[in-house]
């Protein structure tokens, strides 16, 4: 089968499509067809190996994994024995976390990995993003912040994967939604329902005094320290993106005072993160959740899509087209 594969840490240069053995299912495992797999932010990540420490995970010296990606949809093709769950035929989405090895035709999806049946009122590019921005966005608002009804909330980078889930997360919690973006993303998020939008190259909203309950910095543009100014007494600064100074923060949280948190939302236990699954499909058969997919890349264009998202400049979604299902 082809599949992308990552020969070191680096660049997009060294990423490659290659023929590689086709998965030998485990009894626990189930035999998934791809047909579309996500490009995510943090796919460029783990691709570069940064931050350094994140190789711990990912593998100090050599990938563990060397085929790339966590996001995926695509259709069950065979069952292992001991798995009653799923059947032949069954369209499926979900995530593989640490086993990575979406970017392929096809995914040994196991017990410790996400899987779920995908609803008919949902495509195959739209489930293949479900874990990233939206999963992971109302894991922060929801589970981290605790966002409540009236709470001012600003969200940089709103018209990313993240950020574009975030807006109409918190507009359903019942929040007052500020999106930070380019002018060129101005009409998109407020298409999204955010309440006030900040262009960033016009106005910092670091320099807004005690303005906000929550800042969700979806992209880690910008530090606990320098935001501070910006949060209410008590607020909360959030961000998926790892940095030595945002643990530290998040490691000596007082309560009371003004506070920083990250979470890795990917390794939450499997059942909160098919629990967050299953609202963020409620919001979307009510109409309350819309996932943008900007751009749909094929295999041989794989480093042109790192490059693109890498970019910072993506609108929604970027998704990896692997075959018609």
């Amino acid at each position: 089968m082809k599949a992308v594969v990552a020969n070191g840490y680096g660049s997009p240069e060294i990423l490659e499509v290659k023929e590689v053995p086709k998965p030998q299912i485990k009894p626990t495992e189930v035999l998934v067809k791809t047909s579309v797999a996500s490009i995510t932010h943090a796919d460029t990540l783990m691709r570069a190996g940064d931050p350094w420490f994140a190789r711990l995970v990912l593998g100090l010296f050599k990938r563990k994994h060397p085929i790339i990606g966590t996001g995926y949809a695509g259709v069950v093709v065979e069952v292992g024995a001991q798995r009653a769950d799923f059947e032949v035929g069954d369209s499926v989405f979900g995530e593989t976390t640490t086993n990575f090895s979406t970017n392929a035709e096809y995914i040994a999806v196991g017990l410790n990995d996400i899987i779920m049946q995908m609803p008919a009122q949902i495509s195959f590019e739209e489930a293949s993003t479900m874990c990233d921005g939206p999963v992971t966005s109302l894991n922060f608002l929801k589970l981290i912040g605790e966002v409540k009804p009236g709470q001012k909330v600003l969200i940089v980078g709103a018209s990313g994967s993240l950020g574009s889930a975030a807006v109409q997360i918190a507009k359903n919690l019942g929040a007052e939604a500020t999106g930070v973006c380019s002018g060129r993303n101005v009409k998109y998020v407020k298409s999204l329902g955010a309440d006030h939008i900040i262009n960033y190259l016009e106005k910092d909203f670091r320099k807004l005094e005690s303005a906000y309950d929550v800042i969700y910095d979806t992209v880690g543009a910008h530090s606990f320290k320098s935001c501070k100014n910006a949060l209410k007494e008590g607020g909360l600064y959030m961000s998926p993106v790892l940095s030595m100074p945002l643990l530290w923060a998040s490691l000596f949280n007082r309560e009371g005072r003004k506070r920083a948190k990250f979470a890795a939302t990917g390794m939450a236990p499997k059942d909160t993160i098919k629990d967050l699954l299953k609202s963020l499909v409620k919001m979307k058969q009510l109409g309350k959740l819309e996932i943008l997919i900007e751009r749909r890349y094929s295999m041989d264009q794989i480093r042109e899509a790192h490059i693109y998202v890498e970019s910072g400049r993506k609108r929604g979604n970027v998704v990896l087209g692997v075959a018609e299902c």
